[in-house]
């Protein structure tokens, strides 16, 4: 009887992989700062062939847990892309400080190397894990084509990977689509785009953007106070004009607008190997709104995106066909906004000062180890030793981070400090969990520091109002549609570092090298 079950079992599973074709083309939809609790609020104002056809018609799960915290734009893609955390990739936030020449730089910048209708450089040198881009290249003997298009470098780059054909992102001086010279090549199709009068350039100082709706129609917020028609325009006469409209909900249909040259000209979906495009989309606030909420702007974002949604499945609809095509939909599972209060309203918390800190660490750090400048700095977070002092000294490193993380814990406001010896041993608890994926001892500072709940950092700046940012996790849908999956709701909690898995898995490929997620079980059958 055994023997029969097990045959029985073999051949079930032979029948449902040979069921589930390879796909032709995997496109991939991240939606920047993309909230769930949005998507169900104004639901009553989208269409039937955008948010709505992907829930109606895919297999959904609710929500997506990333496993690390204060995640950020390049964190969230780099684990999407890689299955795997920071502390594996290397990816562990968008910027980093280079101490020596007192600037922030993208965790991306790199000198080595040019960029194309741009100034910046880039290159993906930093990230340490291959993406599904990769290894789909590698699969294929470099056969299938993969790009990426996005409002911004850091999301462009990441979900590409670094065997990419190309990846693309809205220059902020220029407005023209932009990549990097660590890819080889440019499409001629988008050569001519931002050279004709259809670039977003040429069109920028006529652009407005203003409600598609009657503002009574946004009525899904109660707080909404002093209800009124807004109204934005772009100029490129002032410098904010791109970042701005970057955050708008105007960028959509400009990721759009080259996702549909890409479908019209790349020929995806022809070549004996499968190809695949990574789109990101935005859907978090206005830049010049960062400290409103509930606001008329955001429910248009929405609005606009969802009809983004639908033209671009209609697209895929003609060429290739969903028949043959992965949408692997999802969010970055994150919002970031400033917290602004009224005068007569007190909230919780208080400041913290990272330059006394840090001053007054190295005070303490001088009376037990000598005269010595023994800080470097602080930076997100993170409080950085001078590493050469103590390796010209021979003290142990553990032992001057622990006296460290000892001094700083009884600062107001500190919840947590771990150090990074306890971080790279392993002596750490499942409290300290979130801050060891989230960081990688690569760059990682010598105290990673947690604040209390509703703490602010005050850097002291003259003139600089001190604001709490909140960049809390957010409820992340996962989509998968197409490519003759049949629609299912499932209400379990996912991983993110099973996404990647789950795609190669379908592709037939192996999964990116550091990813230790098996694919998600609904889709290693027949559905």
């Amino acid at each position: 009887m055994r023997k029969i079950l097990t045959s029985l079992i073999a051949i079930l599973a032979i029948t449902n992989m040979e069921a589930q074709h390879v796909p032709k083309l995997v496109v991939f939809i991240t939606v920047d700062q993309l909230r769930g609790d949005y998507m169900e609020y104004f639901y009553t104002t989208f269409g039937e062939h955008g948010f709505r056809r992907l829930m109606s018609e895919g297999l959904t799960y609710q929500n997506v847990r990333f496993e690390f915290s204060n995640v950020d734009q390049a964190s969230a893609f780099a684990t999407l892309f890689t299955g795997s955390n920071p502390c594996f990739h290397g990816i562990s936030g968008d910027k980093r400080y280079l101490f020596g020449e007192h600037k922030e730089v993208s965790s991306l910048n790199d000198p080595d190397y040019l960029g194309n209708y741009t100034r910046d450089n880039y290159s993906l040198k930093r990230l340490l894990a291959s993406t599904i881009g990769d290894e789909l290249k590698l699969a294929s003997l470099g056969r299938s084509d993969v790009y990426a298009i996005a409002p911004d470098a850091e999301s462009a780059l990441l979900s590409a990977g670094h065997a990419a054909n190309g990846a693309f992102w809205i220059d902020n001086i220029s407005g023209k689509w932009a990549t990097t010279t660590y890819y080889k090549g440019l499409p001629w199709y988008v050569d001519r785009y931002n050279s004709g009068r259809e670039s977003l350039s040429a069109r920028v100082d006529k652009l407005v953007w203003a409600p598609s709706l009657a503002a009574e129609r946004y009525n899904a917020f109660p707080y909404t106070v002093d209800t009124y028609a807004f109204r934005h325009t772009f100029s490129e006469k002032t410098l904010d004009c791109y970042p701005n409209l970057k955050t708008s909900a105007l960028v959509n249909e400009e990721v759009n607008r080259l996702a549909l040259q890409f479908l019209e000209y790349a020929a995806f979906g022809s070549r004996s190997c499968p190809d695949m495009l990574m789109l990101t989309y935005y859907a978090g606030n206005y830049r010049r709104l960062m400290d409103k909420e509930y606001t008329l702007e955001v429910q248009d974002t929405y609005y606009r995106l969802d009809k983004s949604i639908a033209q671009l499945l209609s697209a895929i609809e003609q060429k290739p066909g969903l028949a043959h095509t992965l949408i692997v939909f999802t969010g970055s599972g994150y919002y970031k906004s400033l917290e602004a209060y009224p005068e007569n309203l007190r909230p919780s918390g208080g400041d913290f000062y990272p330059k006394r800190c840090v001053a007054l660490l190295n005070m303490y750090l001088m009376q037990l180890y000598g005269q010595k400048n023994w800080v470097t700095g602080y930076y997100n977070g993170q409080i950085y030793l001078n590493r050469r002092v103590i390796d010209d000294t021979k003290i142990a490193l553990e032992d001057i981070q622990g006296k460290a993380a000892e001094f700083v814990a009884e600062f107001a406001g500190v919840q947590n400090v771990t150090t990074d010896c306890a971080l790279r041993s392993g002596s750490w608890n499942e409290g300290n969990a979130a801050l060891y994926k989230g960081t990688h001892y690569l760059g990682r500072g010598d105290l990673i520091i947690e604040l209390q709940p509703g703490w602010k950092v005050n850097n002291e700046i003259p003139g600089e109002k001190v604001q709490t940012v909140r960049n809390n996790a957010v409820i992340t849908p996962l989509i998968f549609m197409g490519n003759g999956l049949k629609p299912k709701h499932i209400y379990r909690e996912v991983k993110t570092t099973e996404i990647a898995p789950t795609v190669t898995h379908i592709l037939r490929i192996r999964p990116p090298n550091a990813a230790q997620s098996i694919p998600l079980r609904e889709l290693t059958t027949n559905n």
